[in-house]
């Protein structure tokens, strides 16, 4: 004890000095970062590999109409519920880059690099994110698109309006092709938002890549292991897919739902931008439940990024619970 007791009063006696000595100068933190790191996650489905890219995110005040057959406050009772802010929406985008072992695929583009621009980096991420993960764009085999909105197209060109992809075969549904370059469902399609739909896939899939796409079927191998599916309501022609190697699979799901704090706990609401709002509920409903039933994990091209978990029943509608991020692919 007398040991103890001499120690502690020596360093009394030293810590009682220490006004005493000069004050050195403290030395600065590290400087604040102005950017994330590139955005990417890797996990496998079997033999493949299965790259989800962040586009970035969009964020806008809320729309009265966002959820068309829901009050405005209900809405925001949801976002606050999820800890998000009312008033206020922040949609993710996750473009897909798949290594099936033989062919290089994209699923989906994101918002495309002119975008980047025009929001301040917000989005139009997915072409830096992407080369940061590795890949090149000149060596990707197929691209595959799960319909026509701008966000998942855009990305098909360059800032400079050449393809993204030069060397890659670009595969669109055969539904949504030959509803959006039909003259007369353009003629009839309200102005507006539909009118720009309309005309920015003919400026990006016709004027655009100068050369022909390729549709495909429903039901149909796109790619190695990637069967095209069909999810229609949010367009007319708007497809998922399973990705499948060996025993394992994965449900691309593309825009079957938006942002999942509404609309994966409540399939009934109506989102603004679906085309067919009835037939996407059904479409949502008919998917989720199968998701439950098969435990499949699924990946949303809307969801939180790296945007990937599993979905569970929860009351009159459903709950994501993100995948486990693990260190090693």
């Amino acid at each position: 004890m007398e040991l103890t007791r001499r120690h502690a009063l020596a360093g009394a006696a030293a810590l009682a000095a220490t006004p005493l000595l000069p004050q050195a100068p403290a030395k600065a933190a590290a400087p604040v970062a102005d950017k994330q790191a590139p955005s990417f996650y890797r996990y496998k489905v079997g033999d493949a590999q299965v790259t989800a890219v962040s586009d970035g995110v969009n964020n806008f005040a809320l729309p009265d109409t966002f959820v068309l057959n829901v009050k405005k406050d209900e809405v925001n009772a949801a976002l606050e519920k999820a800890f998000m802010p009312k008033d206020k929406m922040s949609i993710q985008f996750a473009p897909l880059v798949i290594n099936t072992g033989g062919k290089l695929v994209v699923v989906d583009t994101g918002n495309g690099a002119a975008a980047f621009a025009s929001s301040k980096g917000n989005v139009g991420q997915f072409g830096a994110n992407m080369v940061a993960a590795g890949f090149d764009p000149k060596a990707v085999d197929i691209v595959v698109i799960s319909h026509f909105h701008g966000d998942h197209i855009n990305g098909l060109l360059t800032a400079d309006n050449a393809p993204t992809f030069p060397n890659a075969e670009v595969l669109v549904p055969a539904a949504e092709w030959k509803y959006f370059m039909d003259d007369g469902e353009m003629s009839r399609a309200p102005e507006g938002r539909m009118q720009t739909v309309f005309k920015n896939a003919r400026r990006v899939l016709e004027a655009g890549l100068k050369k022909k796409v390729t549709p495909y079927e429903w039901g149909k191998e796109v790619a190695p292991g990637l069967t095209a599916v069909e999810t229609i309501g949010h367009t007319p022609g708007h497809t998922s897919y399973v990705l499948a190697s060996g025993s394992d699979k994965v449900f691309i799901q593309s825009d079957v739902t938006n942002l999942p704090a509404l609309f994966v706990t409540n399939p009934g609401w109506h989102l603004m931008f679906d085309q067919d709002p009835a037939l996407a509920e059904k479409t949502r409903r008919r998917v989720y439940d199968m998701l439950v039933a098969d435990k499949m994990r699924v990946q949303g091209f809307h969801y939180p990024f790296p945007a990937n978990g599993f979905v569970a029943k929860d009351g009159n509608g459903y709950r994501l619970i993100p995948a486990p991020w693990s260190p090693v692919i």
